[in-house]
């Protein structure tokens, strides 16, 4: 692990938003680079900052790392990611593409020399579901059909 992602990122509880978008069978996913020569895919979000809505601060996130524009739709759940040095308490919503181009986008909180983001796409299922579980985050491993997020509710602890 990175020490500058650990210090940006580590020992502190994250308020995180995510966002499950759908095109078909496939799910749009972000490939981050948390450790070398691994990779790992998850639905787009990042942090909820302070005084902003979890709407907004996804809307927010969606821009950043995906260049497209979103309309925020049902909340399905909440994910707990507790593996120190991390902390994380994410909300899943479902989200529907409104506006904007699939681009691979860039993380504000690290420097251009130390970006996170590697891969922006809409990833079949059965790719998905083929993506080695430490190489997928612990929400996608729930789900063995994309229909299976929708059915998502309550507290997972992943």
């Amino acid at each position: 692990m990175d020490k500058h992602i650990e210090q940006v990122f580590g020992k502190k509880i994250r308020i995180r938003v995510c966002g499950l978008c759908r095109q078909g069978n496939s799910l749009l996913l972000v490939n981050h680079n948390l450790y070398p020569g691994q990779d790992f895919w998850a639905p787009p979000g990042g942090g909820v900052e302070f005084g902003q809505p979890a709407n907004e601060a996804l809307i927010r996130e969606f821009g950043e790392e995906t260049g497209l524009e979103i309309a925020v739709k049902q909340f399905r759940c909440v994910a707990e990611f507790v593996k120190p040095p991390f902390h994380a308490v994410e909300l899943f919503f479902e989200v529907e593409k409104t506006g904007g181009n699939l681009t691979v986008g860039s993380d504000p909180e690290v420097s251009d020399g130390q970006q996170l983001i590697k891969d922006v796409r809409f990833m079949p299922w059965a790719e998905v579901q083929a993506l080695p579980d430490n190489e997928k985050h612990g929400l996608l491993r729930l789900c063995h059909t994309p229909n299976d997020l929708q059915l998502l509710t309550g507290f997972y602890r992943i």
